[in-house]
């Protein structure tokens, strides 16, 4: 049997999806029984059978920092996908994120030793690679990651969860780890997935940002893992990334396929600067969320290119090109803004 942290989230609902219609055996974890209903949703998108299709899923009611329910879930599992995380860039969340995305996984890879996992799938981050002072180098899995760069809360975490996964391979743990750019897929329209993208970009969005990322469609990364987990290959890491785009470029082509009009300002770096500062301020005064942090204002104008060569050699893997994403995204998200009975 298959267990699966994170199972109402964007990648781990896909994989379910991807698993379940595969004929797996597979248990499920969630936290909160309303999130089940996506799960379900996205499900639809793909097939007319979601309801039968998500019945055949055993869902447990467990959280990765509760340690005896985790054990009830660990029963009886070969393969484990680990995708559960928190995924925040504002600094006051430093040490939840850490209590999540390190804690949390240094449980996985505890039960997964001590039942001894045939192999753990982990989806971690291109956040959590290092960067080249060259902006045109290609950054590979090898790229050294530097602490004493001025990292967000989310990457020094995501890098942290990292080190348990290794930690657990030198214990006698087979692993695999997937570092995807940022995830395009649908039903997710709001928080920190890429749908809040759509929906921000559908609503108008005022300015645009040159900078460069990776990005990758959720049925690659889906399909990726599956591959990996199934595969001889072990303690491996591997970046998920179908094309590295501007932005800008991203914004444009959301705009298009969406049918409104593009942001037409940019936000040059002294702007990014001065609204980071601002929204520090708000917060100290008002107590209110933080949206933009220095680093993810950094992060908005800095040029970051991945390589995904290694993937690509070792599979034998096709990318679905990011234009197709954007198109079949594009067209779940219309549909869903149609349909009264879903929200968005």
């Amino acid at each position: 049997m298959i267990l699966v942290t994170g199972g109402t989230g964007l990648v781990g609902a896909h994989l379910l999806y991807k698993l379940v219609s595969s004929g797996e055996t597979v248990r499920a974890i969630y936290r909160r029984e309303k999130t089940l209903k996506r799960v379900v949703h996205v499900f639809s998108y793909f097939s007319d059978d979601a309801e039968d299709l998500f019945k055949r899923i055993e869902w447990v009611e467990a959280d990765i920092n509760n340690i005896p329910k985790l054990e009830k879930a660990f029963k009886g599992i070969s393969h484990v996908y680990h995708c559960a995380a928190f995924v925040s860039f504002e600094p006051d969340k430093y040490h939840q994120l850490r209590k999540i995305n390190i804690e949390g996984t240094a449980n996985i890879v505890n039960l997964c030793i001590s039942n001894s996992i045939k192999k753990l799938c982990y989806v971690s981050s291109i956040a959590a690679i290092g960067h080249h002072e060259n902006p045109e180098k290609l950054i590979t899995e090898s790229t050294e990651w530097n602490p004493e760069t001025d990292n967000s809360v989310y990457a020094i975490t995501k890098y942290g969860a990292e080190l348990e996964v290794w930690r657990g391979t030198q214990e006698g743990m087979d692993a695999v780890i997937i570092n995807p750019g940022i995830i395009l897929g649908a039903g997710y329209w709001k928080g920190g997935s890429s749908g809040n993208l759509f929906r921000q970009i559908q609503n108008g969005m005022r300015y645009y940002v040159n900078g460069v990322f990776g990005y990758v469609d959720v049925f690659d990364v889906v399909n990726a893992m599956i591959q990996l987990t199934n595969s001889d290959i072990r303690n491996e890491k591997f970046i998920l990334v179908s094309e590295n785009l501007s932005f800008k470029t991203f914004q444009y082509k959301v705009a298009k396929a969406l049918g409104v009009e593009p942001p037409k300002r940019e936000a040059k770096p002294w702007l990014l600067g001065l609204a980071w500062r601002m929204d520090w301020l708000k917060h100290k005064l008002f107590n209110t969320r933080r949206s933009l942090s220095k680093q993810t204002a950094k992060s908005a104008v800095s040029i970051s290119k991945y390589d995904n060569s290694k993937l690509k050699e070792t599979l034998n893997f096709e990318f679905k090109s990011i234009d197709e994403s954007i198109k079949d995204v594009s067209e779940l998200y219309l549909k869903d803004l149609r349909q009264k009975s879903y929200r968005i």
